[in-house]
């Protein structure tokens, strides 16, 4: 027979135990994690935006990229922007280029193997199951405060909402882990009020699931991985540590959209380039 002592050891590792193997699954990104903007029907800025990290449409032309005064490269493989920048984390895999299906092989089918991968993430952030029904209509879908704010942050795990979800006040993202907030309708970051992560949450292992639209006011600064059904508008003034992987469209009024990149980890797959790499000084990943 067990002591007390000894029981109660196991009983503690069993619950540790229990807790590692429930722990949410990050959603795989694959080759769509190659951009920080990647869209089917195009992308459109008012001037001046400042994009850091590779953007791409496909199937649509390279003339859905609106407002950015691209430059074709000689080769006609890739075009340039002043509001499109290189990631200075990662500047030989993310150079700052804008890419779209118009371009040709290789370019073509790197974006078409990038548009499933969005769409099979998207479909897996959707799918992901919530029996829990304290993460199901959290504050009828109104965040922050006591659902979600400084004091009552959101924790890692699922979130399903069968409304729209507004951000109306600061919401708090806490803890290492992935955080998948699931929506039917649209998502809504009201002016001026910030996404804040903290205690080891990280703008990668964020993914915002939304089947409407998305709407990030004036001046708002949104962290995560945005998988959107339709279209994607960042009002003037906005900022996105993270992605924006929509089905349609995103437009952007003088915002700031940065890739992030995750430092001493594997790196990710990317599609073969034609250039020198020297020996990096890190291993990075981007997701």
């Amino acid at each position: 027979m067990l002591s007390f002592s000894t029981s109660r050891f196991v009983l503690l590792v069993a619950a540790a135990c229990n807790a590692v193997t429930s722990a949410e699954p990050t959603v795989e990104l694959l080759e769509a994690g190659e951009f920080v903007i990647l869209a089917k029907s195009g992308i459109s800025t008012v001037p001046n935006s400042t994009i850091i990290g590779d953007i791409g449409v496909s199937p649509i032309t390279g003339t859905a990229m609106t407002g950015f005064s691209l430059t074709l490269d000689s080769l006609a493989q890739f075009s340039t922007s002043t509001q499109v920048i290189a990631n200075p984390d990662d500047p030989l895999n993310h150079p700052g280029h804008a890419y779209a299906a118009s371009y040709g092989a290789p370019i073509s089918e790197r974006l078409t193997t990038a548009v499933s991968a969005m769409e099979t993430a998207y479909t897996d952030a959707a799918g992901r199951d919530n029996t829990d029904g304290a993460r199901i209509n959290l504050g009828g879908g109104l965040l922050g405060g006591v659902y979600g704010g400084p004091e009552h942050p959101l924790t890692p795990g699922v979130y399903t909402f069968g409304t729209d979800v507004l951000l109306t006040s600061n919401v708090t993202f806490s803890g290492s882990g992935a955080f998948i907030i699931q929506m039917t309708g649209n998502l809504i970051q009201a002016e001026n009020y910030h996404v804040i992560l903290a205690n080891g949450a990280t703008a990668t292992d964020i993914f915002w699931q939304v089947a409407g639209t998305v709407a990030v006011g004036a001046g708002a600064h949104m962290e995560g991985i945005i998988l959107v059904k339709t279209k994607a508008d960042f009002l003037t003034g906005s900022s996105l540590n993270g992605r924006i992987l929509t089905q349609t469209a995103c437009n952007l009024q003088k915002a700031t959209i940065t890739e992030p990149v995750i430092a001493n980890d594997t790196e990710a797959t990317l599609a073969p380039r034609t250039k020198a790499t020297p020996a990096p000084s890190k291993t990075l990943r981007t997701r």
